[in-house]
């Protein structure tokens, strides 16, 4: 697959711009708690949530629970059957190809996308067969990737989420940035160092409701180059319309969701985890990174948990604010999958019913499901999270398609 897409993309050419990028700023309409950092723990190192909608299990309650229902047989073994459609991507042939905004989903909470002004954003890439830090533990991918990180016409920023190893992987950023070595990497706060040490420079750190201005300004030169300018970012957004000639800007954004950090026992939650708002060309996405929403108590699987009394149980209020103060965005890409049994996951992961309550809070016109489909996390079927979103869309009275959809791996949308 890769192979035959590689001869079909090799023919792409990346323009010849100069990358820029203002040093990180506080944004001025932020909500009070984020002025107040309550999210940083006070009492150490690290973040915390400062929300009553995250009540996590310990680690160790979590594996126990888990051993449990597999000893004594309660735990679904999750079928993989029928296996999701894999298409090979069709990215544009230029930066100013089309008026649209496209996405094209490459598994899991990776995504693509193409901005109509030229901008390219690359999410979350993790493109190895197993979500782990050795190459032979940890889940085995069992839907293939559409393509290749060589097979990306143009990579322009990479954003990531948090560090769990389904998100940010070691050989992916680092092959990412031999092919594209002035890509801007933006990270939630922490992150910076671990890219430097990985040889990767051209990187920014940033906390929950500060943003970046980038700009790409064409050059004669070949190539891409990167600079950081020690300009704080403006109060204006993004123009609406940027010409193919003139420069690409897009004002970067980083959020609150509800979620942790790891990449070993011994570092939880010292680094922070994040959603991220990308406006560009008057086109706006918001991408959910990993997030739960609620914290659900332990409930029979025949009783729906947004029954009363269960309906009022404490919602994470950040969604709301970031509507408020980011929306409306023209996509969101929020994650429907990892979520059974929910009173061990709930609050970390959100399930199609949280994700359609986030893209309400939002303000998503329309939205993407992702982190789903790639690798066996929890016990739902893998087919389970885009029949269950249907499933809530139907019982909402909502359309089953054009408001929140799934798609094919590989698969491009236009919004």
């Amino acid at each position: 697959m890769t192979a035959a897409t590689s001869g079909t993309l090799a023919g792409v050419a990346a323009a010849a711009y100069t990358l820029s990028v203002t040093t990180p700023i506080d944004a001025a309409d932020a909500p009070t708690d984020a002025k107040n950092k309550t999210h940083h723990n006070k009492s150490g190192n690290g973040f915390i949530n400062p929300w009553e909608s995250w009540k996590p299990l310990a680690p160790y309650q979590i594996i126990s629970n888990i051993l449990w229902r597999r000893i004594t047989g309660t735990a679904n073994n999750p079928t993989l059957t029928p296996p999701l459609t894999v298409r090979t991507p069709s990215f544009l042939p230029s930066r100013t190809a089309s008026s649209s905004l496209r996405a094209t989903w490459l598994g899991h909470a990776c995504v693509y996308l193409e901005f109509p002004s030229g901008l390219r954003v690359l999410l979350d890439p993790v493109f190895e067969d197993r979500c782990s830090p050795a190459g032979f533990p940890g889940p085995k991918r069992y839907t293939p990737t559409p393509c290749g990180l060589a097979d990306l016409p143009i990579v322009d920023v990479v954003v990531i989420s948090h560090s769990h190893y389904d998100h940010l992987s070691y050989p992916s950023v680092t092959e990412l940035a031999k092919l594209h070595p002035k890509a801007l990497f933006a990270v939630p706060m922490g992150l910076e160092t671990w890219f430097r040490e990985a040889g990767i420079q051209s990187v920014v750190e940033l906390d929950w409701w500060q943003e970046i201005d980038v700009t790409l300004s064409p050059t004669a030169a070949e190539g891409v180059e990167w600079e950081v300018t020690a300009a704080a970012a403006g109060a204006s957004a993004p123009p609406a319309t940027q010409t193919a000639t003139g420069p690409i800007t897009a004002r970067i954004s980083c959020l609150p969701c509800q979620h942790t950090s790891a990449r070993t026992p011994f570092d939880q939650a010292r680094t922070l985890w994040a959603s991220w708002a990308i406006k560009s060309g008057g086109k706006s996405v918001w991408f959910g990174g990993d997030t739960g929403y609620r914290t659900v108590p332990k409930l029979p699987p025949t009783v729906d948990d947004y029954s009363a009394p269960y309906a009022d149980l404490p919602r994470c209020p950040a969604f709301k604010d970031i509507g408020r103060l980011r929306g409306p965005f023209d996509l969101g890409l929020i994650p429907i999958g990892a979520y059974d049994p929910r009173y061990l996951f709930s609050c970390m992961h959100a399930d199609p019913q949280d994700a359609l309550e986030i893209m309400k809070d939002t303000g998503c016109q329309k939205a993407l499901g992702v982190h789903w489909g790639t690798w066996v996390l929890t016990e739902e079927d893998g087919g389970a999270p885009p029949k269950r979103l249907k499933e809530v869309l139907r019982g909402r009275g909502m359309p089953e398609v054009g408001v929140f959809d799934v798609s094919d791996v590989g698969e491009s949308k236009e919004y």
